[in-house]
């Protein structure tokens, strides 16, 4: 542990089989560490990070000064027992998070590998493993450290792995040994491999490694291909071996992990704040009250020096003032009393239980419940305003289904009509015995033009059937395993293959299907590879009647432009099913063929060769010869694969755009699935104003991007105000001038103005979205560059970043936190999201098929991400309105206690003396105002679950931090103040001239401390029961029965017998029974009650009836709705699928441009890989025969164009008109259905049920509801006009005069005139009032 850190590495030396060696370098041992704490540093590190809570150093001040028996009048227990009891429940909830993560450290540290030591093969824990071992890896297995490759069960040296831990990405990649080492198959011969490695030090790159292999006297250049990670998994492959170059801490997955962070939420930064405020007030009094001393003691107390003297330690005033000082500092200390703290953390732990408890959060599928794993959160739930979401295992399930395909102009796979009866799944069985059983699909028709003979069917199938680079694998007869690198092809192979068109197998020169129950074999002349540019691939075929045919499948924007004038008019069918296909948010490819004739192959054939053995420029050459013969093609169809999306994703992500969450995807996929991913789940729509792709490869060009960009919206914007009226925010009068600003940096070509000022760029609508690729992002992200991209981003709707690292994902979130000084929360489910995790305010995993790395790391976990929206929107929206009612009412309760012994201090010459018995003071915090307090932290609510869903913008208060602020502070501090007063004054004046029945005067100090103290509680009782708003038997317990506990204690503690048993302890004995038997004692304390309660009650009637919040006109609506509410009245509809739900069809009229929907998860290189038989078993005679033909650079082609490729954008719909909303001119397109509220303003009010209205319905329902004739439609109208223009539409809302700064309060006049409206016309109908759609 206390071991000297070695200096950093310039480079590595490793040297195989030579531990002894490889020691003296102290290289890191395989054993990760992802616990902060140990036994040794537990206490000192989490005492530590305790104390730099503020409160926490205050008690302890506090009680050093209560030590001092001269300046204390309170017992020293009364502040050891409480923050004893803050620090030791703090770190038994730290002492049980850090035991999980060493549990699952010990988990990982103790998984078993096979290292070759002494030239066999003994099992090792991965913990023991070190740098310079050489490991035995078998199929399925994890990758124990990062390795080199030194040889494989495959032919030269191949294995396959799968990376998603790494970057998410699930298809398989390759990696290869270098050749002098792929031989080394036998243990005998690694465990005599002396070869030396020299490489760059550990480093977080994933996609790169610069390293030599030095070996019987040369040396071997290394590269990534070469490099098994850790974290990486095994497949396709059955054995091989590796030399661990870097281990534990120092591989790229740890080094890109990032380190476990402390975290605080907003409220407690602010209470930080706020308690340093509170103790500066503090000195202020006591420093009041001092100098009071000091005055009074000069002045009077001198008098009293007879019969009163001082302590012997004091010998003048001054003296006695400075003691005062600290007296009065411990007696005023309860403003911020130890058990707020104490509270805070009960309420978290309840409010973390709820969630673990909540059953709709709980998938049955894989038996999990949702997990708070950490108490510390859960009211940062209730702000955030960026949600930065991994795609693959979190947004998709990453599966892949042949859904829909369009062949020779025939659209096959429609959904069936939902209201008429379900198809049924079609059973592939009898009519293909080779066909796969988990393969779905409902449409027959396809099924019997390929039983007739369809020759285009037939066509289609065919090509899927050869054009492709998947592995087939029969195991016994008929049972065919496929070992597809995407998942995307092996659908469509699998799709060919139940059809009838099964492949079966292939050798470097043929492939062997089954067509219609006949083997055929065709000779494969060439595979023209697919890359990111060409965006297709193809292969030339001679069939067995000699016939030669290219078959090509590609994107449809670069697919349609090859093809023959003779297909014009089907291409124009085809164009508009893909339009189709894309909207539905699939994954497209367009299919096409070419007849070649011989001689057309053989001039083909002969420049193909020459371009193939270039010495320079080889791949250029290569695609130019494939363009020259993938032209005048025959269009054959289209194919749409869905990409399954995990449930509710579509209507989640709109429900949390509504709820003004921004929602950005960070992904390691390609551009083109990335952004397909974003049409599905409808993050990006075709009514979005536009889509700006950042893919510049200089900081210059991605500058010049993103100012292009953000002066397209600006313009956009102003365009837009100028011609619809009833839009809010007219840019030119927000600071924004025509020639503003100036070029940067001497860039006079670009003429648009800096970053604009952030005000400006707030209110663009959020019609826009942002796609920016790996590359960019990486200048993005650069000093000078991040507020140029932030300025951009942020004012758009959606943000997707593609191709990005594990450690460009933390940096992201590190960048929205730094810039815009916003709550963030990052949800991922594999090892590569736990960096972007622990980085954000909020870490959420899902615990799906990429192992449990991101559910370790993170602050909440479930499985699936529709949970997202009901953890955000109801409990992180409860805990945030919960925790806020707590602080407000806490402050203000201790306020009213503790200001009180301030004014006494102006009657009892500043001596310290408290106003209320000892015991009321240590119990008032602990038994009498604690239960009621937190019952209502725990319970209260403002409007149901189901509410806060269907009213996405009563979240926004915590975004803007409306329910507690320094102002809600002040407020509560000078209701405290103002109540004090009134406890004080009016007992004093009243009990001064008051005598009892038998003529004894009431104005003694007993007395008087009784009647206050019981004022105070009734007080506070009364104003807690007005503060909470959602009533259960425990608040009624808690709060009534603190009540009567008050009283029981206090006639128990004021007794005879007590007195009796410890007379020098209670000294306010019967003071309870004579005080309380006084008329005039109760009318001082109802007056108190009345002057305290009178103006809360006035200002909160006035408030809601001038000023309604949201959550006022929500539970008003539920009300008006339950007492209209007939059980006959249902409304039809099924269960509520989600505000702006999507997932039945398309929101809107779609424009008339068209987007391509392709996507192809395909990587360049296995073209070559299958014509080299490199991946092959062959006999050594085919081999030969082979290898005297093909060349074996595919490697280095692979390995240059991994690195030299760039992503050609497709084509975005910013040429799409948006669709009309639903008031027209106050929101943009994509919240056409942002509201169940949202509808026709002439449309029935429908009737409350347990299921809110059916969003389609609501979606449509301006264009589909017909004016209703009934009059308790009209009576409703003004209502359903203020809910449809107020509660979800800040702009339309203010446009009518009812302006407020957080843009979720309704007008006064809209709210009174639907209120008088439905006053005055509800009685005169018999219908019930229904809420509008």
């Amino acid at each position: 542990m206390f071991r000297k850190r070695p200096p950093p590495e310039e480079e590595r030396k490793v040297r195989a089989n030579d531990r002894e060696y490889n020691e003296k370098f102290q290289y890191a041992s395989n054993c990760i560490m992802t616990s902060k704490y140990n036994i040794v540093t537990f206490l000192p590190v989490n005492l530590f990070e305790q104390f730099q809570e503020v409160a926490n150093t205050y008690f302890l001040f506090l009680l050093i000064l209560q030590l001092i028996p001269q300046i204390s009048s309170l017992s020293w227990f009364t502040t050891i027992v409480p923050l004893a009891l803050v620090l030791s429940i703090t770190a038994v909830k730290d002492a049980t998070d850090d035991y999980f993560r060493h549990k699952s450290d010990s988990q990982v540290n103790n998984r078993q590998s096979q290292v070759l030591i002494r030239g066999s093969l003994q099992n090792e824990k991965w913990m023991n493993v070190r740098v310079g071992d050489i490991i035995k890896l078998e199929n399925n297995q994890f990758v124990a450290a990062d390795l080199l490759l030194l040889s494989s069960s495959e032919p030269h040296g191949l294995c396959y792995i799968e990376t998603a831990e790494l970057d998410g990405e699930s298809n398989m990649k390759v990696r290869q040994s270098v050749s002098v080492t792929s031989e080394l198959g036998d243990q005998n011969n690694l465990a005599s491999f002396d070869g030396e490695v020299v490489c760059e030090p550990p480093n977080n790159k994933l996609d790169r490694f610069c390293g030599t292999l030095y070996w019987r006297d040369k040396k071997y250049t290394l590269s990534n291909q070469n490099m098994l990670l850790r974290g990486c998994v095994l497949r396709n492959t059955e054995a091989c071996y590796g030399l661990v170059i870097f281990a534990g801490p120092d591989t790229k997955l740890m080094q890109n992990s990032g380190r476990t962070k402390f975290k605080r939420t907003s409220i407690d930064r602010l209470m930080n704040t706020l308690v340093l405020w509170i103790f500066g007030f503090l000195v202020c009094m006591g420093v009041i009250l001092a100098v009071g001393n000091a005055v009074w003691e000069r002045e009077v107390g001198f008098l009293f020096q007879s019969y009163l003297p001082w302590d012997p330690p004091v010998d003048n005033f001054l003296f006695s003032a400075f003691l005062s000082f600290w007296s009065y500092v411990i007696i005023l200390n309860t403003v911020v009393p130890i058990s707020l703290y104490v509270s805070v953390e009960v309420i978290r732990l309840g409010h973390s239980y709820f969630i673990n408890w909540d059953r709709q959060m709980f998938c049955s599928q894989c038996n999990t419940p949702a997990e708070a794993r950490t108490t510390t959160l859960n009211e940062e739930l209730g702000q955030v305003e960026y949600i930065f979401s991994d795609k693959t295992g979190t947004l998709t399930q990453n599966i892949m289904s042949f859904n829909k395909c369009s062949i020779n102009g025939q659209t096959y796979g429609e959904a069936s009509d939902p209201l008429g009866p379900q198809p049924k799944r079609l059973d592939f069985t009898p009519f293909n015995p080779l066909a796969d059983p988990d393969f779905c699909f409902y449409d027959d028709t396809l099924l019997e033009a390929v039983k007739v003979g369809d020759t285009h069917t037939h066509k289609f199938f065919r090509l899927l059937s050869l054009c492709h680079t998947v592995m087939s694998e029969e195991k016994s007869e008929g049972e065919l395993l496929y070992k597809a690198q995407s998942p995307d092809e092996g659908a469509l192979v699998t799709a060919a293959r139940n059809f009838g068109f099964v492949f079966r197998s292939r050798t470097p020169g043929t492939i062997t299907t089954t067509e219609m129950g006949r083997s055929v074999t065709y000779t494969l002349l060439a595979i023209l590879d697919f890359n990111n540019i060409r965006k297709r691939m193809s292969v030339i075929v001679r069939n067995s009647e000699g016939r030669i045919c290219l078959y090509c499948k590609g994107a449809d924007t670069v697919l349609l432009e090859r093809l023959h004038p003779c297909n014009q008019e089907l291409m124009n069918i085809t164009s508009d099913h893909l339009n189709e296909y894309a909207a539905d948010g699939l994954r497209t490819l367009a299919l096409a063929y070419r007849d070649l004739s011989e001689d057309e192959w053989e001039a083909w054939s002969e420049r193909h060769r020459s371009a193939a053995k270039a010495a320079s420029c080889r791949e250029d050459r290569l695609a130019a010869t494939y363009e020259q013969i993938e032209q005048d093609m025959v269009l054959l169809g289209a194919t749409a694969i869905e990409d399954k999306l995990q449930e509710g994703v579509p209507e989640t992500i709109a429900v949390l755009s509504l709820a003004n969450i921004k929602i950005w995807v960070l992904t390691g996929d390609k551009q083109e699935t990335a952004v397909n991913i974003g049409y599905s789940c409808k993050m990006l729509t075709d009514d979005m104003t536009e889509v700006f792709i950042i893919s510049g490869h200089t900081v210059q060009s991605v500058r010049q991007e993103l100012r292009r960009a953000r002066d397209r919206m600006i313009e956009m914007s102003r365009t837009r105000d100028g011609k619809e009226e009833g839009v809010e925010g007219c840019f030119m009068g927000n600071g924004f001038r025509e020639g503003q600003g100036d070029s940067r940096g001497g860039e006079k070509q670009l003429q648009c103005p800096p970053p604009p000022p952030s005000n400006l760029m707030d209110n663009i609508s959020g019609e826009f979205a942002l796609v920016i690729n790996g590359h960019s992002l990486a200048h993005a992200l650069e000093a000078d560059m991040e507020t140029e991209f932030v300025s951009t981003a942020c004012a758009c709707k959606a943000v997707i970043c593609c191709r990005v690292t594990p450690l460009q994902k933390a940096q992201v979130v590190e960048m929205i936190k730094k810039h815009k000084k916003a709550v963030t929360l990052a949800i991922g489910d594999g090892a590569n999201d736990v960096s972007m995790i622990k980085s954000a305010h909020i870490g959420v995993g899902i615990s799906g098929q990429e192992g449990i790395q991101a559910v370790l790391a993170s602050d909440y976990s479930f499985s699936q991400f529709r949970f997202l929206q009901r953890l955000l929107l109801v409990h992180g929206r409860w805990s945030y309105l919960r925790m806020c009612r707590f602080l407000c009412y806490f402050f203000y309760k201790n306020f009213a206690f503790t200001m009180v012994h301030f004014w006494f201090g102006f009657y009892c010459g500043f001596s310290a003396q408290t106003v209320y018995d000892q015991y009321f003071i240590t119990l008032y915090n602990i038994v009498y105002t604690s239960l009621p307090v937190l019952a209502m932290g725990i319970f209260d609510q403002d409007v149901p679950d189901q509410r806060s869903l269907e009213y996405p913008k009563l979240y926004e208060p915590g975004q803007l931090n409306l329910l507690f602020n320094k102002r809600e502070f002040f407020i509560c501090i000078a209701q405290g103040i103002y109540t004090s007063v009134v406890l004080f004054f009016v007992p004093c004046a009243i009990l001064s001239d008051a005598t009892q029945s038998t003529g004894v005067p009431l104005a003694d100090y007993q007395t008087f401390a009784v009647t206050t103290a019981t004022a105070l509680v009734i007080v506070v009782s009364v104003q807690i029961a007005l503060d909470t708003g959602f009533w259960t038997v425990i608040n009624h317990v808690f709060v009534w029965g603190s009540l009567g506990l008050y009283f029981s204690i206090m006639l128990a503690l004021q007794s005879q017998t007590l007195f009796g048993i410890f007379p020098n302890q209670f000294h306010f004995v019967g003071s309870a029974q004579s005080t309380l038997l006084q008329p005039v004692v109760w009318l001082t304390i109802a007056l108190a009650t009345a002057i305290c309660i009178v103006p809360v009650l006035a200002f909160r009637f006035l408030k809601v009836d001038l000023k309604p919040q949201l959550s006022d006109t929500v539970r008003y609506t539920q009300l008006v709705r339950q007492k209209k509410r007939k059980p006959a009245g249902r409304s039809v509809g099924g269960a509520w699928r989600g505000v702006g739900s999507v997932s039945e069809g398309r929101l809107g009229a779609r424009g008339s441009s068209r987007r391509s929907g392709y996507a192809f998860a395909h990587t360049e290189g296995f073209g070559e890989l299958i014509t080299s038989g490199k991946n092959m078993r062959l006999s050594s005679l085919a081999m030969a025969t082979f290898a005297s033909r093909h060349s074996s650079s595919w490697i280095d082609t692979l390995r240059r164009k991994k690195h030299s490729h760039t992503n050609t954008p497709p084509s975005a719909s910013g040429e799409s008109s948006p669709a009309p909303s639903c008031v027209s001119g106050s929101i943009p397109p994509l919240s056409n259905s942002s509201s169940v509220l949202c509808g026709s303003q002439d449309a029935p009010i429908e009737e409350e049920t347990g299921a809110a209205p059916d969003t389609q319905t609501a979606s449509t329902s301006s264009t589909q509801n017909p004016p209703a004739p009934a009059p308790a439609s009209e009576a409703a109208d003004g209502l359903a006009q203020t809910l449809n223009a107020g509660v979800l539409t800040p702009a339309a809302l203010r446009s009518q005069g009812g302006d407020s700064p957080g843009g979720w309060t309704i007008s006064l006049g809209a709210v009174q005139e639907a209120l008088l409206r439905w006053k005055g016309r509800a009685s005169a109908s018999n219908s019930p009032v229904k809420l509008a759609e």
